[in-house]
């Protein structure tokens, strides 16, 4: 197989031309000035589609971003895929399980698969890599995590940043890195997929509250606290699930979790805001361009939760907002009821 022979990729497919999935081809695509790779990106929509190949733009989401020259792009699902030997997904999680069940049939029978969502399923409480490997029926050493401090509209600036590519086999994670490398995106490996993801996915949700926290215009101690008890949680989880506490303590843990949190970039930070300035949350997603996966993922992470034993007050106290059973003006007073105890339990 390609990746363990060494060999680049001739081919890379790009699923998803929203704003992540645009700036990780346009990665891909630096990364491979000099060589005869080619990077296709797959989008539902023709217009955004044609300006990607007439103009080297994505205007509905970066619009200020030349992308290099070897990304093309197609709505032809089929076309994007053939003979793509790495194969990177960038579609919203809830949507992905439907989706792979139509792309199969086109995938490439040595294909490496590279997840860029955060989210979990809700009704399974799957992560990403276990429904590619579900509906596509891989094995592990062919589905790959990327995540890490990764805000698009910067790294499309190319602003430095470090990131994780993770995967249960070591050489796919080097053989992946090694592709997605310019110099300004520093891609570090790791085996611990559990605790890549989980990191990943939680910290939308505390991403979230810490916006409510800056909607309603509370100070940065009470910030700092939500990240820290909610970085505390989170890595409860991951290890409950079989994750490692370093990597929660790495890029794909509290380094996410702080970029999150704290960027006006953030997707769920912004919408966190909005909710604690007063507006509902069909207001909210009436205001979003693209999807807050906390908001979509918060109450399949609950769930999980609660079905591993792993208490998550922060979770859970904004999934009740979420689904209406709390006020924002709830949140502190509940938090800060809880019953003492040390930090360490």
């Amino acid at each position: 197989m390609s990746y363990l022979d060494g060999k680049a990729p001739e081919k890379i497919a790009v699923l998803g031309a929203g704003s992540w999935g645009t700036t990780f081809a346009k990665i891909l695509g630096d990364a491979a000035k000099g060589t005869d790779r080619r990077i296709v990106l797959w989008g539902r929509r023709a217009e955004v589609v044609d300006q990607i190949n007439l103009h080297h733009r994505n205007p509905r989401y970066l619009s200020t971003t030349e992308l290099p020259a070897n990304i093309s792009a197609s709505t032809d699902v089929a076309e994007v895929l053939a003979e793509a030997q790495l194969v990177v997904l960038a579609v919203p999680a809830q949507t992905l399980r439907e989706q792979l069940r139509a792309w199969a049939g086109h995938l490439a029978a040595d294909a490496v698969v590279v997840s860029l969502m955060k989210g979990l399923e809700l009704g399974t409480d799957a992560r990403m890599s276990e429904v590619i490997a579900e509906e596509l029926g891989l094995a592990p050493d062919r589905v790959v995590v990327v995540s890490g401090p990764n805000l698009a509209m910067e790294i499309a600036r190319q602003e430095p940043t470090a990131s994780v590519v993770a995967c249960a086999d070591e050489n796919t994670a080097k053989w992946v890195a090694k592709v997605c490398t310019p110099p300004y995106f520093r891609p570090y490996t790791n085996n611990d997929v559990v605790g890549v993801e989980i990191g990943g996915i939680v910290k939308n949700v505390i991403a979230l509250c810490v916006g409510i926290c800056e909607g309603q215009k509370v100070g940065d101690n009470t910030k700092a606290s939500v990240i820290t008890r909610g970085l505390a949680e989170t890595t409860r989880l991951a290890l409950a699930l079989g994750g490692r506490a370093d990597t929660l303590a790495g890029l794909a843990g509290l380094g996410d979790l702080v970029a999150t949190c704290s960027s006006s970039l953030s997707r769920n930070h912004t919408a966190g805001r909005m909710l604690g300035e007063g507006l509902t949350l069909e207001e909210v997603n009436n205001r979003m361009t693209q999807t807050a996966e906390g908001i979509k993922s918060g109450r399949a992470v609950s769930d999980l939760a609660r079905k591993m034993g792993v208490e998550m007050p922060i979770t859970n106290a904004v999934v009740g907002v979420l689904e209406g059973k709390l006020t924002v003006d709830d949140l502190g007073p509940l938090l800060l009821a809880r019953e003492l105890k040390s930090e360490g339990e």
